[in-house]
C-alpha cells in the first residue's frame, strides 16, 4: 500500500505581514502564528516581494527562514507603481517540484462598485504528490466569477488542495463549481467559526478545500490576532 501522508495545512492572509495591533510590518508575529499552528504547508495572501520601496522585501523568504519551512514560492499578481511586487506566496516543509503563477483575467468591462485589483492563482506541485493552489478573490462579483473559473480550470482530480481568502461567505452561490468538485474542510467544524476581522470575527471568508480522495482529520480557525485575518488550518491525510 502507498504511504499515507498526514500534514497540517494553513491558509493565512497576512495583509503584507502587517501586525494588526501595532500597525507595522512584523515578520516575527507572522512567523509565530505559523509556528503556533504547527503548519507543514502555508498559503499566504497579500504578500510583497523585493521592489523599489524599502517596505517591499522578500517576505516569503523571510518567513521561510523564521519558520523553518524553507521551500517557498512567490506568485506576483501586480506591481504597485510598476515596481513593487504584490501577490500570493507559499511555504512548505516538502520540496516543491514545480511552481507557476496564473493570472486571473480582469473583467472587461468592470461592472462592480468596489476596488478592482488584478489577482493571481499560485499553483505548486510537491514532492509528496500533492498539488496546492493558493488564491485571493477580488471584491467584485465579476472578478470573483473569473477567479472561480480560473481555479476550476487548474484543479487536479486527486491530491489537490485549494486555499485562500475568497472574500465571500460560505453560502455564496459563486462557490458552487468548487463545492461540486472539492470538500470544504470547514464541514468538520463542530460550530460555525469566523475568520475576519481577527479581533472580533463576524464572517468566514477564508477557506481550505481538498479533493474528494483526501481525508479531513480536523480543521480550525485559531483565535490568533496577528494579521487582520485569523489563520485557517486543516489536518489531512493524503
Amino acid at each position: 500500500m502507498p504511504e499515507v501522508i498526514q500534514m497540517k495545512i494553513m491558509s493565512f492572509n497576512t495583509q503584507h505581514c502587517l501586525n494588526y495591533i501595532r500597525q507595522e510590518i512584523d515578520f516575527q508575529v507572522m512567523a509565530d502564528a505559523i509556528l503556533r499552528c504547527e503548519a507543514d504547508i502555508v498559503g499566504l495572501n497579500e504578500m510583497r516581494n523585493t521592489g523599489v520601496h524599502p517596505d517591499y522585501t522578500d517576505q516569503a523568504g523571510i518567513l521561510a527562514e523564521l519558520t523553518g519551512l524553507k521551500h517557498h514560492y512567490f506568485a506576483e499578481a501586480i506591481k504597485f507603481d510598476g515596481v513593487n511586487p504584490y501577490g500570493n506566496a507559499f511555504l512548505s516543509r516538502y520540496p516543491i517540484v514545480s511552481a507557476e503563477t496564473i493570472l486571473v483575467p480582469d473583467p472587461d468591462p468592470k461592472t462592480g462598485d468596489d476596488y478592482y485589483e488584478t489577482r493571481c492563482l499560485l499553483k505548486v506541485k510537491l514532492e509528496n504528490g500533492a498539488t496546492v493552489l493558493v488564491i485571493h478573490f477580488g471584491l467584485n462579483a465579476d472578478e470573483q466569477e473569473n477567479a472561480v473559473r480560473t481555479v476550476v480550470e487548474n484543479l487536479e482530480s486527486e491530491k489537490c488542495i485549494l486555499m485562500g481568502d475568497f472574500n465571500v461567505k460560505p453560502d455564496n452561490a459563486l462557490l458552487k463549481p468548487i463545492r461540486e468538485r472539492m470538500k470544504d474542510t470547514a464541514d468538520v467544524f463542530t460550530m460555525p467559526l469566523n475568520s475576519f476581522p481577527s479581533d472580533r470575527p463576524n464572517r468566514k471568508i477564508d477557506y481550505i478545500f481538498v479533493s474528494p480522495d483526501i481525508e479531513i482529520v480536523s480543521a480550525a480557525i485559531p483565535p490568533i490576532v496577528a494579521s487582520d485575518h485569523r489563520p485557517h488550518t486543516a489536518e489531512v491525510k493524503l
